[in-house]
């Protein structure tokens, strides 16, 4: 069974098409019996998605730190919550559980989340694909700036071309289980050389 992980934000943001597509990423994980890790929350998209998943029949992961648990932002109906003590740890354990990444719109804390399995992979830490889910063209800003980065040649190509970026959430999730399992097939494994 694949696990993936899905950073997302607190808040459902003003486009209801933001909503719409995490709803159709959670059941469409759930038909294809992937496992969603993800932040732990029960608020905003992240919210909208493990409700999704589980109410399709699939199975949930939420990593959070005990300090987001105790600001009752922990969601109390998933299959399995883990408990850690840092938001360092939080992103190490769900990258651990996790076959590969996948971004859905958000702030600050979904960007820094990308950002750092982003940054492992180019730096070899592991191999796992990883995913913009470019709802309404969230991510249309990030993709012009970090072309722009390549043309300035503070961005090798390559790096820049380890996300797939697709708009429709069944496209995205299919275009990353074909990568997992051909990871797989490589013999990949975990790594935990994050930590």
């Amino acid at each position: 069974m694949l696990s993936f992980c899905v950073f997302c934000g607190s808040n459902e943001g003003r486009n209801p098409a933001f909503a719409s597509a995490a709803r159709e990423l959670g059941r469409a994980m759930a038909e294809r019996n992937i496992t969603l890790v993800y932040g732990g929350g029960n608020i905003g998209l992240m919210g909208i998605l493990a409700d999704t998943v589980l109410t399709a029949g699939g199975r949930v992961v939420g990593v959070i730190p005990g300090f987001l648990a105790e600001r009752e932002v922990a969601h109390a109906g998933l299959t399995d919550m883990i408990v850690v003590d840092s938001m360092h740890e939080r992103k190490a354990r769900m990258a651990e559980l996790s076959d590969a990444f996948i971004a859905l719109p958000g702030g600050l804390g979904t960007l820094e989340e990308l950002f750092e399995v982003w940054t492992w992979r180019q730096l070899g830490l592991h191999a796992k694909p990883c995913g913009l889910l470019n709802v309404s063209g969230f991510f249309d800003g990030l993709t012009t700036f970090l072309q722009h980065a390549v043309d300035e040649r503070m961005l090798k190509a390559e790096h820049r071309a380890i996300p797939s970026v697709e708009c429709e959430p069944r496209v995205l999730l299919d275009r990353l289980v074909r990568d997992s399992e051909a990871g797989r097939e490589r013999g990949f494994e975990r790594r935990k050389t994050w930590t």
